[in-house]
């Protein structure tokens, strides 16, 4: 373990939402709402000893900066065999005992892939890759029962962003949707039987088409439908979001949450590596300008329409809050989304967390 995760697990006490935090059985809370973050590479991070602070400038750590704001939950992606030890199977179980340790129910988005799985990446993991299909079948039921029997999430994503299907080219929803779907069967009756506590997410990217995506998956058994939300790519109408979530929710009868999105704070950067975003043109203008401010909002909006809008809304996560500058500020292999992390170029909490408390 490293020296940095030591020194967070011996926080004993948290704050949240202002009031004292008491641990809670993780099977008493399943059908609370979510307020997440997807923190994947702050295990990188973290052996680079980068200091955070409270939004009144104080020195803390940064789990529990995140908890006194009432972030409750924490998702974390899962490739197969990376080429680096960050996001795979031990990094991620080490990582995630110390979450729960500290109070954080476990949101794994498994990608069933050894890099990043999205709409136009479904790559099978190399050791995957000659098999034939009934071997690939056997191989993510295996795989699947390892993660949930070692890791045990609260929450499973089977697949990432599955807009195109997964493990192509034998899971293409396109070519082949007869052995997409009983890949996806497999995986989901490997965590019904190993893990009946775990709720099941299916995850697709974006708004437009996921009528259509959700209907070809409407005979498998999970549990949640997740949406990826980001203005640059998904459109500029949190309008037509509310409307598709009660859309979705309504038409297949599960509950809904966003399971993905951000916003930047400025345009500005802060290393010397090119941002995501960048420009107006990504921007809801005028309503979120790239403001602290126009940040809350943004996500206080997203809030209120997936707690309070969404009949069976469950809530949100908030892809890289930490995604700061760790690398320098002349790095240009640095972070390409310091501009929309939930630290200020001084590391320092914003505003926008305060949106994760609910009331």
């Amino acid at each position: 373990m490293h020296k940095t995760y030591g020194v967070l697990l011996s926080f004993l006490i948290f704050v949240s939402c202002g009031k004292k935090y008491e641990p809670t059985d993780t099977k008493t809370v399943k059908s609370e709402l979510i307020s997440a973050v997807d923190i994947s590479s702050f295990p990188q991070m973290a052996e680079s000893n980068v200091v955070f602070y409270t939004s009144a400038g104080v020195e803390d750590g940064f789990l529990n900066i995140l908890k006194q704001n009432g972030v409750n939950t924490i998702r974390l992606r899962l490739w197969v065999k990376p080429e680096s030890k960050y996001a795979g199977f031990a990094s991620v179980k080490q990582f995630s005992q110390m979450l729960k340790a500290n109070g954080f129910r476990i949101w794994l988005s498994v990608h069933y892939s050894d890099t990043w799985a999205d709409p136009g990446h479904q790559k099978t993991p190399e050791s995957w890759a000659n098999k034939s299909y009934q071997t690939l079948k056997d191989s993510v039921e295996n795989y699947t029962r390892r993660v949930v029997e070692d890791i045990k999430p609260d929450y499973i994503q089977i697949g990432n962003e599955l807009n195109t299907g997964f493990l192509h080219p034998h899971g293409n929803i396109s070519s082949q949707a007869i052995q997409f779907i009983a890949l996806m069967s497999a995986a989901i009756k490997t965590v019904r039987q190993r893990a009946s506590d775990t709720k099941i997410i299916i995850h697709y990217a974006g708004i437009m088409h996921s009528d259509w995506f959700f209907n070809q998956v409407s005979a498998l058994d999970y549990d949640i439908i997740g949406l990826s939300y980001y203005p640059i790519w998904h459109g500029k109408n949190l309008d037509m979001l509310s409307r598709t979530l009660n859309s979705l929710s309504h038409k297949y009868q599960k509950d809904v949450l966003i399971a993905e999105t951000a916003y930047p704070f400025t345009l500005e950067w802060n290393d010397w590596t090119n941002n995501i975003v960048g420009t107006d043109e990504a921007l809801i203008l005028p309503q979120y300008r790239a403001t602290p401010q126009g940040q809350r909002a943004f996500v206080k909006r997203i809030k209120t329409i997936t707690t309070k809008e969404v009949k069976r809304g469950l809530g949100f996560c908030y892809w890289g809050g930490e995604l700061i500058a760790w690398r320098g500020s002349k790095a240009n292999d640095g972070s390409v989304w310091e501009n929309q992390a939930l630290f200020n170029f001084n590391n320092r909490a914003l505003p926008v967390l305060e949106e994760f408390c609910f009331e």
